[in-house]
């Protein structure tokens, strides 16, 4: 499985952004692709998940209300939309998939599959 992001960008605090994740390969085999993302210094931070077929979906406590994830089966593409940004969101986002069945998965080493990292500012 390969995994392309794009979506990142600067904007301003209270704006919205949607991130974008294409897969590609043996999508066949997905179980649960999430959304992570990582400043430096830190640890890579779980972001939101969601189920490949069926869409259940599961955030983290910090990004609730504000963020929501969603898939397009047919093109192989999961979203990130992202509104009311606040400057703690900077980050670097990485989206990642998993095969296993386990329906929450908010560790990155549940996650055998990566994409590249795109960067997000929201200016303080």
């Amino acid at each position: 499985v390969q995994l392309q992001a794009c979506g990142g960008g600067l904007v301003q605090a209270g704006g919205s952004l949607r991130l974008s994740c294409a897969a590609s390969g043996r999508t066949s085999s997905i179980y649960v692709m999430g959304w992570f993302r990582q400043v430096p210094g830190k640890e890579r931070e779980f972001v939101a998940s969601i189920k490949w077929s069926g869409g259940s979906t599961y955030y983290a406590d910090s990004v609730k209300g504000r963020f929501t994830i969603s898939r397009d089966n047919a093109k192989n593409t999961v979203y990130l939309q992202m509104n009311s940004l606040k400057p703690e969101d900077t980050a670097v986002y990485y989206c990642a998939a998993r095969s296993g069945i386990v329906l929450i998965a908010t560790a990155p080493r549940q996650y055998a599959y990566w994409g590249q990292g795109t960067q997000v500012t929201v200016p303080a």
